[in-house]
């Protein structure tokens, strides 16, 4: 089955979501999340029209517990000098608690925190937070109805690069509860993966559990968190135990999120005409460096996973063979990934007639100013599970038959294999697929006959119907070098490729006077197989499917007109959402 869920989301008990205004708490985020009409943090009544199937409330490790103590203004906290400066500029709320919120991550980003506000596990403020996230987790959880993941994120920045990971475990609290959170502050905590991935295993051996990291936001690493080289030990060449311990506990990647989209970028597939999608490329996470074009092939996941097949091919370990997950990462505690009823990323961004317009973050030395409406409406992860368990998602997980999507709820099933044209008349597509190939996240036997992909999706039932299916092909030269291709493979109506190889466009319904559109053009579903036509059996390869949808209006296009705004000539009004599946590999024989 396709279970839809969040896999990264804050309630008011992350530092930089309760300092800047939220109030909800993990109870309430749940009750949300489940289907119930909360009120929002500045008090607008908001529910979602279909619930999750599963959600991961993960909060930032680091000085878990804190900002309850800041805000309230605990003896600890004002005793400190910085703690009580944060605490006054939180108290006066508005523009002065969202600038607060921005200097705290600065602050922690750059290392200059004080030790005071670095709560750490052993602590009563850290440990009994601790234990009411998994309590709250566990109240809400309900097998084959609803379930509640333990998680939390792992906060690593160095120098304001982001390195976070969301740690998934797939067990409840009689083994969560024997450990307490990874950090990234000394001394129960360190900013390098290697560590995290030790706590990782001792975490299995200690409780016999299961646990899973999801790094995300690669696009505000500034190159860093898939670099070529060890960036912590003065960029040494990757050891054989690194490439294989990444590549145990590290399967899955956030592909995007409310802070931009890490498909691929146009400078790096300048062919590729869907590139350019809520692109986030001008800095790292706290803006205080800027962004240079060197940066973009370890920060984006297409180059990230043919930088991989290269590694495969001259070390033997293929370190980034990864699965898409989405994630909100949404400091409100409101996942709301629809255009006409989205909440914004933090509470300053909740429905106004200003927020799409407000300066979100910037940096005056670097040039850098950028406004609400560049934030992004979240996507979903999707998972196909055999139960909707905490065992059946985080399977689902840890084997890669994920997908992810930018917001629309799109069925999606991807197999590579041996198949013909003649199963596509099979009602059971998904029984045709397994007993034939491997479905998305899987690996292809080797062979010297090209591999077939039976690939089909389903529009979202309230959403819009899709203009194309795209297999983004990746693969290695003799040399390690990489190569990338687009190809269309099924698509509505009856337009042809032009010269140039490249479809028409679909067209456009949109009426922003509204805003709406129609499902005049594009089409419900799509299938078909597809043979690659250029394939090579001495070649490491992968191959993923992307699904696009017809256009329709963005966020900022449903603000225009609820608050009857004339939105800035430069702030996008309509989009085109799509869905990405994790990819199936290739690998030759020996």
């Amino acid at each position: 089955m396709a279970l839809f869920g969040d896999t990264h989301v804050h309630s008011a008990l992350s530092a930089d979501a309760g300092g800047g205004g939220t109030t909800l708490m993990p109870r309430d985020m749940y009750r949300f999340a489940r289907g119930g009409q909360v009120n929002s943090n500045t008090g607008q009544p908001v529910k979602l029209p279909r619930p999750f199937d599963f959600y991961m409330l993960t909060e930032h490790t680091d000085g878990m517990g804190v900002i309850t103590d800041i805000m309230r203004g605990a003896p600890n906290i004002m005793a400190d000098e910085q703690g009580k400066m944060f605490h006054d500029e939180f108290a006066k709320g508005g523009d002065a608690a969202k600038q607060a919120s921005i200097d705290l991550i600065a602050q922690f980003s750059q290392g200059t925190l004080s030790e005071a506000l670095l709560y750490q596990p052993g602590s009563a403020g850290y440990d009994n937070t601790w234990k009411d996230l998994v309590q709250a987790a566990e109240e809400f959880n309900e097998p084959h109805v609803f379930t509640a993941m333990i998680a939390y994120e792992w906060t690593s920045l160095v120098a304001g690069n982001n390195l976070h990971r969301n740690v998934i475990f797939r067990d409840g609290p009689k083994r969560a509860l024997q450990v307490s959170p990874f950090l990234m502050a000394p001394p129960k905590g360190s900013p390098d993966p290697r560590d995290l991935w030790k706590w990782m295993q001792t975490y299995e051996d200690k409780t016999g559990g299961d646990v899973l990291a999801i790094p995300h936001n690669p696009n505000l690493s500034n190159g860093i968190m898939f670099a070529p080289n060890d960036t912590f030990r003065d960029g040494a060449e990757f050891d054989p135990e690194y490439l294989k311990t990444r590549a145990q506990w590290e399967k899955l990647v956030e592909i995007g999120q409310t802070k931009g989209d890490s498909e691929t970028h146009p400078l790096l597939s300048p062919t590729d005409e869907f590139a350019d999608y809520e692109s986030w490329d001008w800095a790292n996470l706290d803006v205080s460096e800027a962004k240079t074009p060197e940066m973009l092939p370890f920060e984006y996941v297409r180059s990230v996973l043919q930088k991989g097949l290269a590694f495969e091919q001259g070390k033997g370990t293929n370190p980034f063979k990864l699965g898409f997950v989405g994630g909100s990462d949404i400091h409100t505690g409101l996942t709301t990934q629809d255009d006409d009823n989205f909440f914004g990323a933090f509470t300053w961004m909740e429905p106004s007639a200003t927020r799409a317009t407000s300066v979100a973050k910037g940096n005056d030395d670097l040039g850098i100013d950028y406004k609400g409406w560049q934030y992004a409406t979240p996507g979903p992860t999707a998972v196909w599970a055999t139960e909707n368990t905490r065992a059946g998602v985080f399977d689902a997980l840890e084997r890669r038959e994920v997908y992810a999507t930018t917001g629309p709820r799109i069925t999606v099933r991807f197999f590579g294999g041996d198949y013909t044209a003649g199963d596509l008349k099979n009602r059971d597509l998904a029984r045709i697929g397994y007993a034939n190939g491997v479905p998305m996240g899987g690996d292809l036997k080797a062979t010297d006959t090209a591999p077939a992909f039976l690939v089909y999706a389903l529009r979202d039932p309230i959403g819009a119907n899709l203009d194309r299916i795209q297999i983004i092909k990746g693969w290695t030269l003799s040399d390690g070098s990489t190569q990338e291709k687009v190809y269309d493979v099924v698509w509505s109506g009856d337009r042809l490729p032009g010269a140039d190889g490249k479809l028409p466009p679909v067209g456009n319904t949109v009426d922003l006077n509204i805003p709406s559109w129609t499902n005049d053009i594009g089409k419900a579903d799509l299938a078909t197989v597809w043979v690659d036509p250029d394939f090579d059996p001495s070649q490491h390869a992968f191959y993923y499917a992307r699904v696009i949808e017809i256009p329709t209006p963005r966020w900022t296009a449903y603000d225009a007109v609820k608050f009857d705004v004339d939105m800035p000539v430069e702030v996008k009004l309509i989009t085109q959402e799509r869905a990405y599946t994790s990819p199936i590999w290739y690998s030759p024989k020996g």
